[in-house]
């Protein structure tokens, strides 16, 4: 499963195709606010089914090698469209470092391995606010896992519900966690699905026609 960034000016425009008719809906301006009430570092870890998870935020000079080793996998670039040097994966990640800080990139460390990218947003001060009706702190994933070994198995649904989870608790202002992976990413629609999100409108983005996908709060003591 791969998700990627709606933001058009965080990577390369890619040829729009022939699509349906969108789902419209209007955005109503937020108020600007802190991206996260408690770093992502202090997060701490998670016990899941498949180890131990910890979030840990990307710092460039060490993580920079493996990124780019995954941005050029052909099914991550197919969808992230970051294949290529390393410098382009750290313009990417430097982006995220260097700007408002609404979005957090981050490492999923699964029992002491990087195995996975996180990047955990304000998706309510982000441009993807402009395609759905957003709510005050929604809090936006994008994510890819990064060996061949660990997709396909069930672990990419194990760490959305986990990190969601961590989302939620960490944030008690958000009310629910979006996303909008690629509607041709029928894996990653399908694990945010086994993760507890519902499959909420077809969207429009700059770059992609996505699945708007959202786990909310109200729900979360029902799964």
């Amino acid at each position: 499963m791969q998700g990627e960034p709606a933001d058009p000016a965080a990577r390369p425009r890619r040829t729009r195709r022939p699509r349906r008719h969108p789902v419209r809906l209007r955005h109503h301006r937020q108020p600007p606010a802190l991206m996260m009430s408690a770093p992502i570092g202090d997060w701490g870890p998670a016990r899941t089914s498949a180890g131990l998870f910890r979030l840990v935020p990307v710092r460039v000079e060490r993580d920079l090698l493996l990124l780019a080793r995954w941005m050029n996998d052909p099914a991550v670039a197919m969808f992230w469209e970051l294949a290529g040097p390393p410098a382009v994966t750290a313009d990417h990640v430097r982006s995220q470092l260097t700007g408002d800080g609404h979005s957090v990139p981050c490492l999923g460390v699964l029992d002491g391995t990087p195995m996975s990218y996180w990047e955990i947003y304000r998706a309510d001060l982000d441009p993807l606010a402009h395609h759905y009706p957003a709510r005050p702190h929604d809090t936006g994933l994008h994510v890819l896992i990064g060996a061949v070994g660990d997709r396909g198995r069930g672990l990419g649904s194990i760490l959305l519900r986990t990190v969601t989870d961590l989302a939620l608790a960490r944030r008690p202002a958000s009310p629910r966690v979006v996303a909008e992976p690629d509607l041709r990413n029928i894996p990653s629609v399908t694990a945010f699905l086994n993760a507890g999100f519902y499959f909420s409108a077809e969207v429009d983005l700059p770059t992609k026609r996505a699945a708007l996908m959202v786990r909310d709060r109200s729900l979360c003591h029902l799964m």
